[in-house]
C-alpha cells in the first residue's frame, strides 16, 4: 500500500474566548492556515486534489462546507474541492485520516487536511440549541432505539468526565496537580519557542492566550460543576478559537512538487466504547492501534492525548501503563485551549514538532470525541 507523507503541519496560536481571535470570520480563519501552508511549500494550489476540514456546530459562519469557504477566502483556484468533516472533537484528526486514506488508495496525491472553530461566535452545542427551538431536546430524544438501549439518562461531557474519575478513582487534588502541570508545561513551552514555527501569524497576533499562572491553592478554592462532583473548571479543557492545517502528499506528489516529508503516517484507525461514559474511547483506541500497528506503548517517544478533562488523560495513563513524562510534554488543551474542530490538527502540529525537537520516532495522537469514540493516529518521524 503507498505511504501517506506528511508535507507540513502548522496552526493558528489559539485564542481565549472573547480574545484576538474572538471577532475573526472562520472561512478567513482556516483562509489563514490553508493559504500559508500553500505558500510556506510553494506549490501550485491548482494541483491540491482535496480540501478536508474538521468543524463542529456548521451552523452560521461555519455552515455551509467550512473547508470550501475558507479555501475560497485565501483566494485560491475554484476548481479545487472541499469537504468538511465532523466527528466531534476528532474532527480535523478525522480529517487527516481521510486525507491519509485518499492517498493510501491511490486515488489523491496532494491532500490539505485541518480544521477550524470560532467557539466566541459560535458557542459549544450551538447546533443543539438551534434544534431545541424546532422541538428537539437533545439528538438522542425521541429515539425509541437510543431509548431502548440507554434509557432516558444524561448524556453529557461533564457527567461522562465525573463518572471516569469515579470509576478509576481519580481524586479533585490528582487532577489539579495534572492541570496545574499542564499550564506549567505550556508556559515553559512558549518562553522556550517551541510552537513558533509551527504557528502563522493572525495578524499581529502569534502567541497562544490559554496558559496562565496558577496554584493548587487558586483551583482548590473553585466550586465543583455540580454539587457533589471532582470536576472545576480548572480541570477542564478552555473554550477558544482556532486553525490549523497539515499537508499530505503522496510519493508521486513529492517528486512532482520537490517535497521533503517531516513523517509518514504509520497507523491510523478510530474506535467505540460506552456513550454514557463518552470521553474513555481513548483507551481502546489506543489498544486497538498498537495492537494493529505491531508497536507497543513504550515505542511512542511522544504523546498528545486531548485533555478535554484531565480524568480522561490519568484514566488513560492508569490503563495504558504510558510514562507521564512523555505525554503532553508542551502542555494540554486545560492550558492551551481546545477549539473543537481545530484541535486535531493542532495537536498533530505539535507532535511532529515536538517529535523532530527531541529526536524520537514515533508519535501517537488520540482524542476523546462526543458520542463516545475516538482517534488514534501514529506517525513515524522521517530521519534526513
Amino acid at each position: 500500500m503507498p505511504d501517506a507523507y506528511i508535507v507540513d503541519a502548522i496552526r493558528t496560536a489559539v485564542g481565549k474566548r472573547g480574545g484576538a481571535l474572538s471577532t475573526v470570520h472562520p472561512a478567513d480563519l482556516g483562509a489563514t492556515v490553508i493559504r500559508a501552508i500553500i505558500e510556506r511549500n510553494g506549490i501550485d494550489a491548482a494541483k491540491v486534489d482535496d480540501v478536508v476540514f474538521g468543524c463542529v456546530d456548521a451552523i452560521g459562519p461555519q455552515a455551509g462546507n467550512i473547508a470550501r469557504t475558507a479555501w475560497l477566502a485565501a483566494g485560491l483556484p475554484e476548481e479545487v474541492p472541499g469537504v468538511t468533516v465532523d466527528r466531534q472533537c476528532g474532527s480535523s484528526q478525522q480529517a487527516i485520516h481521510f486525507a491519509a486514506q485518499a492517498i493510501m488508495s491511490g486515488t489523491a496525491d496532494l491532500v490539505v487536511a485541518g480544521g477550524v472553530q470560532n467557539m466566541s461566535q459560535i458557542p459549544i452545542a450551538a447546533a443543539m440549541l438551534v434544534g431545541q427551538q424546532y422541538g428537539f431536546q437533545t439528538p438522542t430524544a425521541g429515539s425509541k432505539g437510543w431509548a431502548a438501549r440507554y434509557g432516558d439518562q444524561e448524556v453529557s461531557q461533564f457527567r461522562g468526565a465525573e463518572m471516569i474519575a469515579e470509576k478509576w478513582d481519580i481524586s479533585r487534588e490528582d487532577m489539579e496537580r495534572w492541570a496545574l502541570r499542564s499550564h506549567e508545561r505550556a508556559r515553559a513551552a512558549i518562553a522556550d519557542g517551541r510552537f513558533d514555527k509551527q504557528i502563522v501569524p493572525v495578524g499581529d497576533y502569534r502567541t497562544d492566550e490559554g496558559p496562565r499562572e496558577t496554584s493548587l491553592e487558586k483551583m482548590a478554592s473553585l466550586k465543583p460543576l455540580s454539587p457533589e462532583g471532582r470536576l472545576t473548571a480548572a480541570v477542564a479543557s478552555q473554550i477558544s478559537d482556532g486553525a490549523s492545517a497539515t499537508l499530505l502528499a503522496s510519493e508521486r506528489a513529492l517528486a512532482e512538487h520537490d517535497l521533503v516529508p517531516r513523517a509518514r503516517i504509520h497507523h491510523l484507525s478510530a474506535r467505540g466504547a460506552d456513550p454514557i461514559f463518552m470521553l474513555s474511547a481513548p483507551i481502546p483506541a489506543t489498544e486497538y492501534a498498537l495492537a494493529k500497528s505491531g508497536l507497543s506503548i513504550d515505542d511512542m517517544d511522544v504523546i498528545e492525548i486531548n485533555e478535554a478533562f484531565a480524568p480522561v488523560v490519568l484514566a488513560w495513563l492508569k490503563e495504558t501503563g504510558a510514562d507521564p513524562d512523555r505525554v503532553n510534554v508542551n502542555g494540554g488543551a486545560i492550558a492551551l485551549g481546545h477549539p473543537l474542530g481545530a484541535t486535531g490538527a493542532k495537536l498533530f502540529a505539535s507532535l511532529l514538532a515536538e517529535l523532530e525537537r527531541t529526536g524520537g520516532r514515533y508519535g501517537l495522537l488520540t482524542i476523546c470525541e462526543g458520542g463516545g469514540t475516538a482517534n488514534a493516529t501514529i506517525i513515524e518521524r522521517l530521519d534526513h
